[in-house]
């Protein structure tokens, strides 16, 4: 078929992803839910998602950046303080942002608040298996040397953020 109304539908390499909020797995650790909602395995590589929700003071992530994904934040409810590359931002509920690749970040909920976020990551990553190691981790199931080994693996690569380090001293 052709002519100026006819357009070409691409079949996507993924059925549609239903995650219903009674029947999502949840991964936490002392100071935060993770509800894992689509990972990259799932949607075809496209994207990977998840929900978190940070307890008031809760340090969500070190400085880190990924090669290979743009990282997107959606505040649903609460303040999200957010580094990104030498400036700290605090996204509060209905804001959103996104981090390219290759920029150093890093996110806690703002002084006094809790956070509910919403982060999706674009292209997909396998970060479900991240997120439960990293809850083992912060419960004492497993070694800090495990996120350190996976940094590859899952492209989460933590830097040193002096800026961040303040931040979180203040």
């Amino acid at each position: 078929m052709t002519g100026e109304n006819t357009r070409n539908i691409r079949k996507p390499d993924f059925a549609a992803v239903l995650t219903r909020a009674a029947e999502a797995e949840t991964t936490s650790d002392p100071s935060s839910v993770m509800t894992l909602l689509a990972d990259s395995d799932t949607t075809g590589g496209l994207l990977t998602s998840y929900r978190s929700h940070f307890a008031e003071g809760a340090v969500g992530a070190p400085a880190h950046f990924h090669t290979r994904a743009a990282e997107l934040f959606f505040v649903i409810d609460g303040s999200l303080r957010v580094l990104v590359d030498e400036e700290v931002v605090v996204l509060n509920a209905g804001d959103s942002l996104v981090v390219p690749p290759h920029t150093p970040h890093a996110f806690a909920a703002a002084p006094g608040r809790e956070a509910d976020v919403l982060f999706v990551f674009t292209p997909g990553m396998a970060r479900f298996d991240y997120l439960r190691l990293l809850g083992r981790v912060m419960r004492g199931e497993a070694s800090p040397q495990e996120i350190k080994d996976s940094s590859e693996r899952f492209d989460n690569h933590y830097v040193d953020s002096p800026v961040w380090r303040a931040e979180l001293g203040a």
